[in-house]
């Protein structure tokens, strides 16, 4: 005798219909029906018809780690700004401590060991000297930020009485990133505006996350007298758990970085409970070389923009027809200087008008590239066509760039507006005129003149950021494309009355 509602899921059937979108029908699949049993929860994504297997056990562990957010978020409000402050120090100087790194630096070489030999990239995965260096300066930076819970955002006087918009936190912020140890700095970042937080993080790097967890997040937490649970890791290795995480209506706000598919179907599970969402998936930068580009200016800005690979890193070039003879070797050798840097062989493709630009000792070359599963030979240029300008290199350590040409800024806005995710766009150019044109016409939330790897909160805005907003699914409102630990809050009006025979 099941002990599962009679009106719950209990089974799936091969080949059963699955009604999403309100017209359209799923199949679920022999896979599927095997694998769920009873207590387990399907998810059904009502654009995509994706269906999403939870079962009971990974849905319990989310559930429980939202349990103990909520929990410490009611608890918040009684807690001093000086015990986040002291959290936020104690969090930095336990990352600092050498003797207790060591055992998040052991579990990281585990995890990276263990990817490495699954060929998953391990990129972002490394938990470098600079990354932990990273990691204390942002939560020294959050230490010494003002404390935005509470604050007074508007008065209103009137007669006999007086209103007052203030700042408060969210409530529970869940998370999903991708397999970046670095990122609970930021995401701890939302305890500064009065928030709690949730989040799972890749598996590749969970082993990493229980280190820190153990050794420096919760001994900090304790330390501070903030409440067990104030940031609460959903400690599953399934990739289920994110899609358990964001199903739970308790939370405030979902955050999900990471792959553009994975993050656009996190996105769409969070906003079927109404939850708002703040995505920061599909990267890749672009370059246009201008009428008055100049090319010392546009090599050094190339190389520099492939130092390594992330959201912000060069992804597409586009060079104008009238000088693409002259600037073609300058981005060919921005791209040598940034492989070169790295000890590797660059890759490029090139669409068909920027083919006969490319030397021929390029396009007659194969080159040893090195993937997540290995070092491969390949073809240092490969042809890409015109519709796939927006694919995003999710290159190892090997460079990876498109180039195109174009007849004019134009037509490089044109195809940026409409083939890319809208990120991040730069054009070089010593003319202002054609600058502020630019800037004008891009459909981009990040606009430059020189190298594109500046989109950075805490390097841009010296506030550690939550994630990065492109605007493939729209412009955001009321806020910026860098989401940060303070802009994550909402407004409550509070009213002192001075006359107590006041009435409308």
């Amino acid at each position: 005798m099941s002990d599962q509602p009679s009106d719950h899921l209990s089974r799936l059937e091969p080949g059963q219909p699955i009604v999403h979108g309100g017209n359209r029908v799923a199949r679920v699949s022999p896979e599927l029906a095997a694998a769920f049993t009873a207590g387990d929860r399907l998810l059904v994504v009502a654009n995509t018809g994706d269906l999403l297997h939870v079962p009971a056990e990974v849905w319990q562990v989310a559930a429980a780690a939202v349990d103990r957010a909520h929990r410490a978020f009611l608890a918040l409000g009684a807690v001093p700004d000086e015990a986040i402050t002291d959290f936020f120090d104690r969090f930095a100087a336990a990352l600092a401590d050498d003797d207790r790194f060591e055992a998040i630096a052991a579990a990281n070489a585990a995890d990276v060991a263990s990817a490495a030999a699954r060929g998953r990239s391990t990129t972002r995965l490394e938990l470098s000297a600079a990354m932990r260096a990273d990691m204390i300066a942002g939560l020294e930076l959050w230490r010494d930020a003002p404390s935005g819970r509470d604050a007074t955002l508007e008065v209103v006087d009137h007669d006999g009485w007086r209103l007052e918009q203030r700042a408060a936190g969210l409530g529970v912020v869940g998370f999903v990133f991708e397999g970046r140890p670095n990122v609970f700095a930021d995401a701890c970042g939302v305890l500064r505006s009065g928030n709690t937080v949730a989040f799972r993080i890749g598996s590749d790097a969970l082993g990493t996350a229980r280190a820190i967890v153990e050794h420096a997040l919760d001994p900090a937490l304790a330390e501070a007298g903030l409440p067990p649970g104030t940031a609460a890791l959903v400690d599953s290795a399934s990739r289920a758990a994110g899609w358990a995480l964001f199903s739970d209506d308790r939370l405030a706000l979902a955050v999900a970085r990471g792959s553009g598919a994975a993050v656009e179907q996190l996105g769409a599970v969070a906003r079927q409970v109404g939850t708002p969402v703040s995505l920061h998936g599909t990267g890749g930068a672009w370059i246009v070389a201008g009428q008055a580009c100049d090319g010392d200016r546009l090599e050094a800005v190339v190389a520099a923009s492939l130092d390594r690979k992330v959201c912000n890193t060069l992804n597409t070039c586009c060079l104008l027809a009238s000088s693409a003879a002259e600037l073609m070797p300058r981005v060919l050798a921005g791209l040598t200087a940034a492989a070169a840097e790295r000890g590797v062989e660059p890759k490029l493709h090139a669409t068909e008008r920027a083919l006969p630009f490319v030397d021929e000792s390029w396009r007659s070359a194969t080159v040893a590239i090195a993937r997540a599963d290995g070092v491969v030979a390949e073809p240092k240029v490969e042809p890409i066509a015109d519709d796939q300008l927006g694919r995003e290199w999710e290159w190892e350590a090997s460079p990876e760039i498109t180039v195109t040409v174009v007849d004019s800024v134009d037509a490089a806005v044109e195809l940026f507006n409409s083939r890319s995710p809208r990120f991040v766009a730069s054009l070089i150019s010593d003319d202002r005129s054609e600058q502020d044109a630019f800037w004008a016409a891009i459909d981009a939330p990040f606009v430059g003149d020189g190298f594109t790897r500046w989109v950075d909160g805490q390097y841009a805005l010296d506030k550690p950021e939550l994630g990065l907003s492109n605007w493939q699914f729209g412009r955001l409102f009321g806020r910026g494309g860098v989401l940060s630990g303070e802009s994550v809050f909402t407004v409550r009006s509070r009213v002192t009355q001075s006359d107590p025979r006041l009435r409308r």
